[in-house]
């Protein structure tokens, strides 16, 4: 079974792991994300910003802090916790969207 097999299923728990574990990164290039292809993912993502995740752990963490601390937001501690990962895993990916806000969760 390959790494990738392995994490399906994981959801928010696939995405953030320790970088020992994570598997090299590939180089970016033009070619590999052509103008087009960002553009209609910015005008998608502007429309619906949202993603869904599936993790029975990370779910329950998220909601026992929601039930502990005043003022927590699960949606806002997820986002960040997720938009972390991403831009640590997919730097240069990440940088294609850079006009995109980090408030337009």
């Amino acid at each position: 079974m390959t790494r990738q097999n392995k994490s399906l299923g994981k959801g928010l728990d696939a995405l953030i792991k320790t970088k020992s574990t994570t598997m090299p990164r590939k180089e970016v290039t033009p070619t590999t994300h052509p103008k087009d292809k960002v553009r209609e993912v910015l005008e998608d993502v502007k429309k619906n910003p949202r993603i869904t995740l599936w993790s029975a752990r990370s779910a329950a963490v998220l909601r026992y802090l929601k039930k502990t601390k005043p003022e927590f937001s699960i949606s806002r501690e997820a986002s960040l916790l997720i938009e972390e990962a991403v831009k640590n895993k997919y730097p240069e990916i990440w940088d294609l969207f850079s006009e995109l806000e980090q408030g337009d969760h």
